[in-house]
C-alpha cells in the first residue's frame, strides 16, 4: 500500500491537509481521502484505499466452482445476485453448459430487481449525504419489498447464493410473478414522489448542478462505468454492447446526459429505475409460470481454459477473467469492479471544488468497498 505524505505540498503556504474518511458514514465504505485545502476550494484529494481487504481472488483459487458462487455475492452486497452472473457465464462458456430460456428469463427479472434495489440504497444514503432524512426512510421501505420477494424464491435477502451453473438453484414461489408485479407497479406509482423529493429538490439543484463535471472525454480516458460514464454521455452499456442472458429479447434505453454533473449523475439513475421496471414487465408476460429453471451441468468441474465474461452491474462493467487448468478450481481468477474503475475520478472532480460538495460528488459516484477492496 502506497504511502500519502499528510504535509502540505511545498510552496502553498495557505494549504491545509485534512482527512476524509476511513471512518465515515459519508465515503460510503472505508475509503480515505486525503484532501489539501486553501480556504473551501479543494486543491489536492488522493482517494486511499486498502482499509477493507477481503482477499475474494485468493479464496476463490482455493474454492471449487461451486464454492465460489456465495463468495462473490459478499462484493457488491448491496446488488446480490448481479456478482454471482459473471464468473457463472464463464464457467458455462468454457464448459458448453445450455440454459433453458426460463432460466435465462428468471436470472435476468432478479437482476434488474437488485438494480432496483441498489438504485434505491444510493438515492436514499446520497440525500442522507445532503442532509435530508425522508427519502432514506421512503427508499428502504421499497428496498425491503424486493428483497422479500427476494427471500420468497431464494431463502435469503441480501446475499441470495441464488444463480447456478446453467440457470437457478430453484423454482421461484408460486406469488413471485405476482408479487414483482405488484412492486413494479407501487414503484412506478412511487418514483413521482422520489422525484419531487431529490430531482425536483431547489436544494439538490444547488449542491449539484455544475458541481464536479466530468468530460466525456475524461471519463472515457480513466475507464470509468455505468451510470457515471453514461452520465457524461457515452451511451455504453454491457447489455446492449455484448448480451447475455435474456436481454436480447427485451427493448429498453439506456439513459444519457450530455452535463456530466453530480446532478446528470443523481438523473441517470433515477431514469435507470424507469428501465429496469420496462424491462421486468416484458419479461414478466415472457416468463413461463413453470418449466424447466435449470440445465445439465456436471456435478464434478474440469475447467479447462481461459474467459472473460462481464455484466452491467449496478455501478456499470463489472467483469471475471477466469482461468482453469483442468481441475475444478480457478487456477486464476481476476474480477474487475465498476467502482474501483469509478474512484479514479475522484481527483478530477474534487479538485477545485468546495469542500462542502465532496460528499455530493462521492454519493454521485455510488462506492461499494466490498468491490473495491475485494
Amino acid at each position: 500500500m502506497s504511502t500519502i505524505s499528510l504535509e502540505p505540498v511545498p510552496g502553498r503556504t495557505d494549504e491545509m491537509v485534512v482527512n476524509m474518511g476511513p471512518q465515515h458514514p459519508a465515503t460510503h465504505g472505508v475509503l480515505r481521502v486525503v484532501i489539501g485545502l486553501e480556504g473551501e476550494r479543494i486543491v489536492r484529494a488522493v482517494p486511499h484505499i486498502g482499509y477493507l481487504h477481503r482477499n475474494h481472488e485468493k479464496i476463490e483459487e482455493a474454492r471449487t466452482f461451486w464454492q465460489v458462487i456465495p463468495y462473490t455475492d459478499r462484493m457488491d452486497y448491496v446488488s446480490g445476485t448481479q456478482n454471482e452472473l459473471p464468473v457463472i457465464l464463464a464457467v458455462e462458456d468454457l464448459l458448453g453448459i445450455e440454459v433453458p430460456d426460463r432460466a435465462k428469463q428468471i436470472r435476468t427479472i432478479f437482476f434488474e430487481l437488485f438494480r432496483i434495489a441498489s438504485h434505491l440504497v444510493w438515492m436514499g444514503t446520497a440525500m442522507l449525504d445532503l442532509g435530508a432524512i425522508t427519502p432514506f426512510l421512503y427508499t428502504f421501505w421499497d428496498r425491503e419489498i424486493i428483497l422479500g420477494i427476494v427471500e420468497k424464491t431464494a431463502g435469503a435477502r441480501m446475499l441470495p447464493n441464488y444463480y447456478t451453473l446453467g440457470g437457478v438453484r430453484r423454482d421461484v414461489h408460486p406469488d413471485f410473478f405476482k408479487d414483482v408485479a405488484d412492486f413494479v407497479d407501487h414503484l412506478e406509482r412511487r418514483m413521482p414522489d422520489y422525484e419531487h423529493l431529490v430531482l425536483e429538490n431547489p436544494i439538490v439543484h444547488a449542491r449539484t448542478k455544475g458541481v464536479g463535471v466530468l468530460s466525456k472525454e475524461r471519463a472515457i480516458a480513466r475507464g470509468v462505468s455505468g451510470p457515471v460514464l453514461r452520465a457524461s454521455g457515452v451511451a455504453y452499456d454491457v447489455r446492449k454492447a455484448f448480451p447475455y442472458d435474456a436481454y436480447p429479447e427485451v427493448e429498453f434505453e439506456i439513459p444519457t446526459s450530455p452535463d456530466g454533473d453530480t446532478y446528470a449523475r443523481f438523473w441517470v439513475r433515477f431514469q435507470e429505475i424507469y428501465q429496469a421496471c420496462k424491462i421486468i414487465r416484458q419479461l414478466l408476460e415472457k416468463t413461463p409460470k413453470t418449466g424447466p429453471y435449470k440445465g445439465k451441468a456436471p456435478a464434478r468441474l474440469k475447467v479447462n481454459g481461459e474467459r472473460y465474461r462481464a455484466v452491467e452491474n449496478s455501478r456499470g462493467e463489472l467483469g471475471v477473467y477466469v482461468v482453469g487448468d483442468g481441475t475444478d478450481k480457478p487456477y486464476r481468477i481476476k474480477h474487475r469492479g465498476a467502482a474501483f474503475g469509478n474512484l479514479q475520478v475522484i481527483p478530477d472532480l474534487f479538485i477545485g471544488a468546495k469542500f462542502s460538495d465532496a460528499i455530493a460528488i462521492l454519493s454521485s459516484l455510488d462506492p461499494v468497498f466490498g468491490e473495491i477492496d475485494r
